[in-house]
């Protein structure tokens, strides 16, 4: 374990990696370079790093003033990170897929000064809102051929390419300054802004310290101990993202792990079996689509492949269940999951590399049918949960004690608190200390209190005073409960549904439920203030495909949503049959098949993959409409 120590700052993890745990020359970054995959040593990210420090002193930037990143992860973004952070200068990372306007408003709004971008299409966007960022000085493009592009007349800041300042002579007088600046850094001060999606409004910038970042690294490694120097972590979900940000990236630097980066998300497989890493973080959507693909090619062909896949989850669910009970396989079951694991699990974990320890899942709920089928295959998903201003772990799955559904045991040094939403009595307030493997209580809203809590939103001391209380319990805005002493996600406080009944239906466990069908990629639940509850729903477009033998065109038609009468009663028999395992006031009793996904690009959903209620309904207002004047079939 490494040794930390109260004054702990970010630029200060990798430097004692390098003084205590690896030799500089030992390789830290991984990435592909035309056809090979390149290793990057410590010594050398380190020198990139003092080379950005040296370039932004000479410019006189000062400790406190904000810097900006717009790229894919690589490992130009830790040189630039790793650069600014030591002389005290603030990370405000943009997700590259915003739009102009988010991008101008975040720009604006942080001060940022210098502004490095990753690819052409990223550089042509802030060319073109330059004009309008009166503080913007510095565009710094990291691909070599950035002179193509024509720069308006308009833009005021200079343009200098990323190469130029890595090339940055570095002296023992810089060397000095850099020392000195390094140390002036304190705990308390903010390390990054990181701007909430905005789901529901304006975008916050999360003001996150030095102290919130490496005392969530420092409590998470302690709650996962087996977490080593040895790891070799892959990396693709945005490090403009808090969870990408500490579950990957400061983990890494704490512990002396190596990153990987992925290409792309395409890419992510193919990547996975080169790299053959031993944890990744990731999101439950990817988990699902695993899941969907496995399921489908273990069993598409019939006949005795789709037996022998079957026996083999049969058995790996009753081995996993005798492990996690406290039992000893017999002979016979430990017998049947060797050849499970010869036949058919070797084969799935083949395709991620074959050597992952663990997945850490976060970003939302992980439906328990998929943990469990991940389990019964003997890959640990280990669910995490937090918020953008929760740093942002607030608790996650202990290595040893799985509990599928919930998001883990509550880390150490916080409170979480579960407060009633009518009438804000406390339910109960859990510590890692209070655990108790037999405890439940009632759902409410989840509130925490403790080191991992933002200093604040940057610039909006009424936003903060609102979401922070005289006592200093952060109001998350989620539902949940305490099941089995571990924390137990039920949905947002801004997406419940109360229908005309009064009922209320929590949208996340419904959604998860029909997700279960291969035929349903996404569904999106309505129902406020209706007398019944309908759903758009994605279809999954491969099965989609397959079942109706359809072509790329069927999927470039204008409608938004499929009318085929064969298409839809396709999906009606999945939807009644999985509505019974529902409530009635539960059920969805209309729907409607969208042609294509939702997209960030027509602002439906946020960079995080979270749908945005009020644009979804607001843009298909008369495609509902039409869902609640249709005569539905009674239950």
């Amino acid at each position: 374990m490494v040794a930390f120590n109260e004054f702990s700052t970010v630029p200060s993890l990798l430097r004692n990696v390098v003084k205590n745990i690896h030799q500089p020359e030992e390789t830290f970054l991984i990435h592909k370079k035309g056809a090979e995959w390149e290793e990057i040593s410590f010594a050398t990210t380190l020198a990139r790093a003092d080379a950005v420090s040296t370039f932004f002193l000479e410019k006189g930037i000062a400790k406190g003033d904000r810097l900006g990143l717009m790229i894919e992860n690589s490992p130009e973004y830790v040189y630039y990170d790793q650069g600014i952070q030591q002389i005290g200068v603030i990370n405000v990372s943009i997700y590259p897929t915003l739009s102009e306007q988010e991008v101008a408003y975040i720009v604006n709004d942080s001060g940022i000064k210098a502004i490095l971008v990753g690819n052409p299409f990223l550089y042509r966007k802030i060319l073109k809102i330059a004009d309008n960022c009166a503080e913007l000085k510095y565009i710094i493009p990291t691909f070599s051929d950035y002179g193509k592009i024509v720069v308006p007349d308009d833009v005021k800041a200079e343009i200098i390419p990323y190469q130029y300042i890595l090339d940055t002579t570095v002296t023992p007088e810089h060397i000095a300054k850099i020392d000195q600046r390094r140390a002036e850094v304190l705990p308390h001060d903010v390390s990054s802004l990181i701007y909430t999606s905005g789901t529901t409004g304006t975008p916050k910038g999360v003001m996150l310290t030095h102290y919130n970042f490496v005392e969530n690294v420092k409590v998470c490694l302690q709650q996962i101990p087996v977490i080593d120097e040895t790891e070799t972590f892959l990396s693709f979900l945005p490090l403009s993202h808090v969870f990408e940000r500490t579950a990957t990236y400061h983990v890494c630097c704490a512990q002396g792990c190596k990153i990987a980066f992925a290409q792309s998300l395409e890419l992510l497989a193919k990547n996975m079996g080169e790299v053959r890493p031993t944890v990744m973080s990731c999101v439950p959507r990817l988990l699902e689509r695993i899941h969907d693909k496995a399921i489908k090619s273990g069993t598409a062909a019939g006949g005795v492949k789709a037996k022998i896949f079957n026996w083999a989850l049969k058995i790996g669910n009753s081995y996993r269940i005798a492990k996690e009970t406290g039992k000893t396989p017999g002979i016979i079951l430990s017998a049947e999951k060797a050849i499970a694991e010869k036949l058919v699990f070797s084969k799935i974990k083949e395709k991620t590399g074959g050597r992952l320890k663990f997945m850490i899942s976060g970003g939302a709920a992980l439906p328990k049918n998929v943990g469990e089928f991940f389990g019964d295959l003997g890959i640990k998903i280990l669910e995490g949960f937090g918020l953008t201003e929760t740093s942002p772990v607030m608790s996650v799955t202990e290595y040893h004690r799985q509990v599928y559904g919930t998001v883990g045991r509550v880390i150490p040094g916080i409170e979480i608190g579960i407060q009633n939403v009518e009438d804000k009595k406390m339910v109960t307030i859990q510590t890692h200390e209070t655990f108790n493997e037999n405890f439940e209580c009632e759902e409410g809203e989840i509130i925490v209190r403790g080191h991992c809590v933002m200093k604040g939103y940057f610039n909006k001391p009424a936003e903060t005073a609102e979401a922070i209380d005289k006592d200093k319990w952060f109001h998350t805005g989620d539902i949940g409960r305490f099941y089995k002493g571990n924390l137990q996600i039920t949905d947002r406080l801004k997406n419940m549904i109360v229908n005309a009944y009064g009922k209320n239906v929590y949208p996340t466990p419904v959604e998860n439920t029909y997700l279960k069908s291969p035929k349903i990629d996404q569904l999106f639940l309505i129902g406020d203030k209706k007398e019944y509850i309908t759903a758009i729903i994605i279809p999954n477009k491969e099965t989609l495909q397959e079942t109706f033998n359809l072509k790329e065109d069927f999927f470039q038609k204008p409608d938004d949503f499929i009318e085929d009468k064969e298409i839809n009663d396709w999906m009606a028999i999945d939807i009644k049959k999985i509505s019974n395992e529902l409530a009635k006031f539960e059920r969805i009793k209309n729907f409607k098949i969208k042609r294509n996904p939702f997209s960030i690009e027509e602002g439906e959903i946020t960079p995080t993959l979270k749908v945005k209620r009020r644009v979804v309904e607001k843009k298909y207002a008369q495609a509902i409409n039409e869902m609640y004047q249709e005569e539905v079939e009674a239950d």
